[in-house]
């Protein structure tokens, strides 16, 4: 007989071994990291990997980021509770379930359908109420509901799009990985007088972050 999965085993040492034991310090995303079950976010045959240090494929060229990338992001919005933070590439929605847990409302957009609408069942299914998905383009923003006091891109642009940096409320952080080849992971901020400070974290590898028109040409 098959011996059940002890994801919660998995869990903590996902978080001692290679969250924390990196730098890691925010008590509420570690907490966070512990508590939400990452292995309800991919696929079946890939479940069992879930907690690895590595991303996961979750369909549609697409990956769920590794652990550590998705704590240390999250660690770098600096989130108290009460923010409205924006995320570009919604994905299977585990980086979305993170922030939900740590700020008043979270605001998704996933430029593929299938990724998007699944997204959107899971996390509904999960008892989020505090999260809305949008199928569409992400170099755009969600105007909508801006300004937003997080953004957090999860693709990766060749530069950070014009439109995202407007949405940033004054004071706001944005956390994006930016280049083509090589990608550097940047924390940017803008400041009371409108300037935008960006700061170099580390080297990352991300996917490519596309809009609508390169997503057609595919």
């Amino acid at each position: 007989m098959k011996k059940d999965i002890d994801f919660k085993q998995l869990r903590e040492r996902m978080v001692k071994e290679q969250i924390e034991r990196r730098g890691v310090k925010d008590k509420r995303v570690l907490d966070v990291m512990r508590k939400i079950e990452r292995h309800k976010f991919v696929p079946l045959n890939v479940q069992r990997y879930a907690y690895e240090d590595c991303p996961q494929p979750i369909g549609m060229d697409q990956t769920i980021s590794q652990p550590y990338i998705v704590a240390l992001m999250t660690e770098l919005l600096e989130l108290k509770g009460d923010e409205k933070v924006l995320e570009i590439g919604t994905g299977s929605g585990y980086q979305a379930a993170v922030l939900a847990e740590l700020c008043k409302e979270v605001y998704t957009i996933e430029i593929i359908p299938e990724l998007g609408n699944q997204a959107r069942e899971r996390l509904k299914g999960l008892g989020y109420k505090n999260i809305k998905v949008l199928v569409g383009d992400g170099y755009k923003g969600w105007p909508e509901y801006a300004p937003f006091d997080a953004i957090i891109i999860t693709a990766a642009p060749p530069e950070i799009p014009q439109p995202l940096i407007d949405q940033l409320d004054t004071g706001g952080i944005l956390v994006a990985p930016v280049g083509v080849t090589w990608q550097e992971l940047f924390r940017v901020q803008k400041s009371q007088d409108g300037n935008i400070i960006k700061e170099p974290i580390i080297p990352v590898r991300f996917v490519p972050m596309v809009g609508e028109a390169q997503q057609k040409e595919k």
